[in-house]
């Protein structure tokens, strides 16, 4: 359940972010009104594509069973872990010119008279942070029940736009620097947790597979074991671990992939934050 508020919670204020700059540039332009139903327009056309895509997958590992099932769910997991990494660091480097690049794109396609060009480009912004939704969902479908990840991601949705009304306040408890410099480790930690699920799901494949005897001792072979401070299968811990990629006996291979994946995200957080203090608000 965690892991859906987490995820939900952060891609809703995102796609309410989009929204709300798209919404504010109409506000400014003449006739107006002649324009807004397009922006409901393209978010409707944005939710249904990643509906589409959520359906797709559920189909897909649906249809799989067995050994394929299980691949094809670590694999999710995989391009889930990565997605996080490569969403949180591509809104670092480009959060401060998404107001101009959405606009800029808008003001082109009515210029050009091309109605359906505006449609097309909320869709594909408000698609693109629900397909995130979808495969992020997907990828942390083995951690929780359908029940909890449906809660989840019910209350996920309410505090992002919860926070999404504090952040266009300006509340001094929550602004768009400190939102996005937390929500950055949070979903950082997330995307860890959710290569360590997909390492999980390979190393059972694996382990029934014909290989040399090494390759084991890295898959199963415990580097510690700290289960006496903190075990990964009580409520606590089991939390942490579904939102961190915490193991209380981790192998030698999951704690190579960890480290590498938190070495991977500092290298790319290197780069100046492009965040400024209060550079979003104003949208409504």
């Amino acid at each position: 359940m965690e892991q859906a508020l987490l995820i939900v919670w952060r891609e809703s204020v995102e796609a309410l972010l989009v929204i709300g700059l798209l919404y504010a540039w109409l506000k400014r332009q003449q006739e107006r009104h002649r324009y807004t139903h397009l922006l409901w327009l393209g978010v409707l056309g944005g939710i249904t594509l990643a509906v589409a895509l959520a359906a797709l997958m559920v189909l897909a590992g649906s249809w799989m069973s067995g050994e394929a099932g299980e691949w094809f769910q670590a694999a999710m997991c995989a391009t889930a872990s990565v997605l996080i990494l490569q969403m949180v660091i591509w809104m670092r480097h480009n959060g401060r010119e998404l107001r101009g690049s959405l606009e800029e794109r808008a003001e082109h396609a009515l210029d050009q008279s091309r109605r359906s060009g505006l449609v097309a480009l909320v869709a594909i912004a408000v698609a693109r942070e629900g397909s995130e939704i979808a495969i992020f969902l997907y990828g942390s479908a083995g951690s929780t029940s359908a029940s909890g990840m449906l809660l989840g991601a019910g209350l996920g949705a309410l505090l992002g736009a919860l926070s999404f009304a504090l952040l266009q306040l300006g509340s001094r408890m929550m602004d768009w620097r400190r939102f996005f410099a937390i929500s950055e480790i949070l979903m950082i930690s997330l995307g860890g947790a959710m290569l360590m699920n997909a390492l999980d799901r390979a190393t059972g494949q694996l382990m029934g597979m014909d290989l040399p005897d090494q390759f084991y001792g890295w898959l199963g072979d415990p580097v510690w074991d700290s289960s006496a401070w903190l075990d990964d299968g009580s409520s606590v811990g089991g939390m942490i671990a579904g939102l961190t990629g915490y193991r209380a006996m981790p192998s030698i291979l999951s704690v190579a992939l960890l480290a590498g994946f938190w070495t991977l995200a500092y290298c790319w957080r290197r780069t100046p934050r492009q965040y400024r203090q209060g550079a979003p608000r104003g949208l409504v």
